[in-house]
């Protein structure tokens, strides 16, 4: 059974940093391709990061290039989205997905409950 977990929101000033995490079980994270999206009130489901699981190769939105790094760790079988420079159009709930195939673009078929991130003064 695909469980994924997230954690690591919260309020931070614009220009603060956060880590997110996504701990999974059910598969073996990098069997397959990972990633991140995120939901605003009022606006589509927005990709921001995908991982290959052949290589790693790592592909983000451009509204977030240069900003956030995506991770991974085999040991742990946990996911992370670094987010640097953060601006308050980054303020959505944060999902971290897979579909259980080993490339990216993700469909994402399993996600997990989310976690919120609040940019704001």
């Amino acid at each position: 059974q695909v469980q994924l977990v997230e954690s690591g929101g919260g309020l931070v000033q614009p220009g603060g940093s956060l880590r997110l995490s996504c701990a999974a079980s059910g598969f073996t994270l990098d069997y397959y391709a990972i990633g991140w999206y995120r939901q605003a009130p009022g606006k589509e489901r927005e990709g921001v990061a995908c991982m290959d699981s052949s290589d790693g190769s790592t592909y983000y939105a451009a509204s977030v290039k240069g900003r956030f790094t995506f991770s991974r760790d085999k040991d742990k079988n946990t996911m992370y989205l670094q987010m640097n420079s953060l601006k308050s159009e980054d303020t959505a709930v944060y999902y971290c997905a897979t579909d259980l195939e080993r490339r990216c673009p993700l469909l994402y078929s399993y996600w997990g409950q989310g976690t919120q991130v609040t940019v704001s003064s």
